[in-house]
C-alpha cells in the first residue's frame, strides 16, 4: 500500500473528493492506497463570523486571505516534522509539469492550499514556505479545481493505481514529446481508415511510426518542447 496522503485547506471542503471519488482514483481512495482529507480553513477564522479575509493593505479590489488565520490553518495540519510539500495554487506560480507530479507523486503526499479571493497575505507564503504552482495561464473562481488537477495527476502514478505501468510512461510529457496518435476498432469509420502499419503487427515499424507521429504533433502544436527535457 503506498503512504500518499494528501490535506487540502479550503473554504469549501464539500467540493472534495469530488471526481477523485470516481474511477482509479477513487477505487484506490477506498482501498487504501491513498489518503484525502479536506479542512475547512473558516475553522481558524477570527470573530463570531469567522472571518478569514480582510481588506488589502493599500486599498484596491477584493480581500485576502489573512496570513494568522491562513498559518493557523496550516499549523494544524502540518507539523515541522511533517516532510511533505505544501502548495499553494496561484497563477503566478511555478507551471506545473510532469517531472514535478513525479516527484511529489513519489514522496509521502502532498498539502495543499486553496486561494480564494484577490489571493493571500505574502507573508504566510514566506512564513510558511509555500511553493506556488499554477497549473495554466488563465484564472479560475479559487484553487480548489486546480488540487483536483494536482492530485489527480499525482495519484494516477501511484502503485498499483493503472492497470499497466506502461499506460503511464507512454504519455504526452513523458519523454519529452506530445502522445502519438490512437485507433481501434472498427477498422473503417465514416471512410477513414486505420493506418496499414498498426495492422502490420511489425513492431519495430509500429514503433518508429509512432515516434515519427509524436515529433510531427510535437512541432505542430508545442514546438517549444521540441529538443528539450521536462523540468
Amino acid at each position: 500500500m503506498s503512504g500518499f496522503r494528501a490535506d487540502v485547506l479550503t473554504l469549501f471542503p464539500e467540493m472534495f473528493p469530488g471526481s477523485l471519488g470516481q474511477s482509479l482514483a477513487g477505487e484506490a481512495l477506498k482501498t487504501g492506497r491513498w489518503s484525502l482529507n479536506a479542512h475547512d480553513i473558516r475553522v481558524h477564522g477570527l470573530g463570531k463570523h469567522r472571518a478569514v479575509d480582510d481588506s488589502p493593505a493599500g486599498g484596491g479590489a477584493g480581500m485576502v486571505l489573512r496570513a494568522d488565520v491562513l498559518a493557523n490553518a496550516i499549523d494544524a495540519v502540518a507539523s515541522p516534522e511533517d516532510h511533505r510539500p505544501v502548495l499553494l495554487m496561484s497563477p503566478r506560480g511555478k507551471p506545473m509539469t510532469q517531472a514535478m507530479v513525479r516527484e511529489w507523486a513519489s514522496g509521502p503526499g502532498i498539502v495543499i492550499v486553496c486561494g480564494r479571493f484577490e489571493g493571500v497575505d505574502e507573508r504566510v507564503i514566506e512564513g510558511r514556505h509555500l511553493i506556488e504552482v499554477s497549473i495554466g495561464d488563465y484564472i479560475l473562481s479559487g484553487g480548489e479545481p486546480a488540487a483536483l488537477v494536482v492530485l489527480d495527476a499525482c495519484v494516477r502514478l501511484l502503485p498499483g493505481v493503472m492497470g499497466k505501468i506502461e499506460s503511464g510512461e507512454d504519455e504526452s510529457f513523458e519523454n519529452g514529446l506530445l502522445e502519438y496518435p490512437h485507433f481501434t476498432k472498427p477498422r473503417e469509420w465514416e471512410g477513414r481508415t486505420i493506418p496499414e502499419i498498426l495492422l502490420s503487427g511489425d513492431h519495430g515499424k509500429i514503433a518508429k511510426w509512432r515516434r515519427e507521429q509524436a515529433e510531427r504533433l510535437t512541432r505542430e502544436r508545442r514546438p517549444d518542447l521540441m529538443g528539450k527535457n521536462q523540468d
